[in-house]
Order: structure tokens, then C-alpha cells, then sequence
């Protein structure tokens, strides 16, 4: 079905969010979360700060919004992967499809090495990691509905949904730890990472780890 266009109103409102969100990411990558205010956000875009609380809750809301924006399309994608695909690999196609077209996602905002270096802030702010992780919690629940969906499920009477998902969701916080900490922090190196800690799941869980 056709959408209705967006209004001039609904257009500038956008653009907006749009500029906070960009000018609260660069301060946070460029000074830190701590030090940044709601005030700076504000003049960088020349609004005021009664404008910035009308887009954004607070300094959190504003600093996790892109990688959001991201997750929100992780999901939508794992609802549209062909129906005949195990959970592992409806999940495990959706995030590394998602690397690749990030672009689609987030550059209409800011550059998409703007936005993993926003991670770098995140798992460095201990308010924004936590918040983060939280999120990360609702998420699952959510992915597990998705895979009960998918698979016929109820998801609460049957444990292989959230389970499938904690595993996934495991192996995706070990990812995240270790591209954010290592010394190449290119989107090909936290796809390339992805896939191989994804692949590695049988043999970390079924394997035999001792060596003669």
C-alpha cells in the first residue's frame, strides 16, 4: 500500500532530530559523553535546549539513538528472512546483511564512521553500557518472539526461542567487546568478526577444547 509523502511540518521536524543527533555525536566521540551538555548539543545546532528536550529525553536517549536505529532494522530484518532458514542462520544472515547495507540506515544522519566510533563511547561510559545492555535485554525478548513466530512457537511454553536468542545475542556482546577494544576498528573487521565468532559457535559448544 502507498504511504502518505511526509508534511513540510513532519520534514523539518526530521531534519531537526536529525541535526541534534549529529551534533550530539560528534561532541560525545570528539569530548567524551561526561563532558558534553545539553546545552553545546543545542548551540551546535542553534536551537535551544527547551528544542532539544522536545527530540531527545535527555544526553542517553540522544547517544544511543543511532545504534537504535540500527537494532530497530536488525529486526525488521530477522522478520523477513525466508521463512525455510534455521533460527541460527535467520539471525546470524540478518546481522551480517545488516553490516552491509548500514549505510541505508544511518547516513542519512551521520557517516557511518561516526557511528562506530559512537560504540567505541558507549562500551567506555559506564552509564551508557549499562543503558545499553539494558536494551540490549528488551531486545531479546523481542527477537524471541520473532523466532517462535517464525518457527509456530509458543514462546512461552516452548524454551528454544530465547534460548536460540541468548546464544545469538551472547556471541554478539563478545563481538562488540573485542572490535571495540582491538586495534582495527573498521566495519569490515566487526563484520569479518562477527561471522567468525558466529561460525564458531558448534565448536566452542560441542567441541573438544584440549589439546595432547
Amino acid at each position: 500500500m502507498p504511504t502518505t509523502p511526509p508534511t513540510l511540518r513532519e520534514r523539518k521536524k526530521q531534519r531537526t532530530r536529525d541535526a541534534l543527533l549529529r551534533a550530539a555525536v560528534e561532541l560525545f566521540t570528539s569530548q567524551g559523553y561526561e563532558g558534553t551538555t545539553v546545552d553545546q548539543i543545542a548551540e551546535a545546532v542553534d536551537v535551544s535546549q527547551r528544542t532539544f528536550f522536545r527530540y531527545f529525553a535527555g544526553k542517553e536517549e540522544a547517544a544511543l539513538a543511532l545504534v537504535e536505529m540500527t537494532v530497530d532494522r536488525f529486526v525488521a530484518a530477522v522478520r523477513e528472512r525466508p521463512p525455510h532458514e534455521p533460527p541460527l542462520e535467520a539471525l546470524r544472515q540478518a546481522v551480517l546483511d545488516g553490516w552491509h547495507s548500514i549505510n541505508e540506515v544511518v547516513e542519512s544522519v551521520a557517516p557511518v564512521e561516526l557511528y562506530l566510533r559512537m560504540y567505541r563511547v558507549i562500551e567506555s561510559t559506564p552509564v551508557l553500557l549499562a543503558a545499553h545492555l539494558r536494551r540490549s535485554t528488551e531486545v531479546e525478548e523481542e527477537l524471541a518472539g520473532v523466532i517462535a513466530e517464525r518457527e509456530g512457537l509458543d514462546v512461552d511454553a516452548d524454551p528454544r526461542p530465547r534460548l536460540a536468542v541468548a546464544v545469538f545475542s551472547g556471541v554478539m556482546r563478545v563481538t562488540e567487546r573485542q572490535w571495540s577494544t582491538g586495534d582495527d576498528f573498521s566495519l569490515e573487521a566487526i563484520r569479518s568478526l562477527t561471522a567468525e565468532y558466529l561460525d564458531g559457535v558448534g565448536p566452542a559448544l560441542l567441541g573438544n577444547w584440549r589439546t595432547p
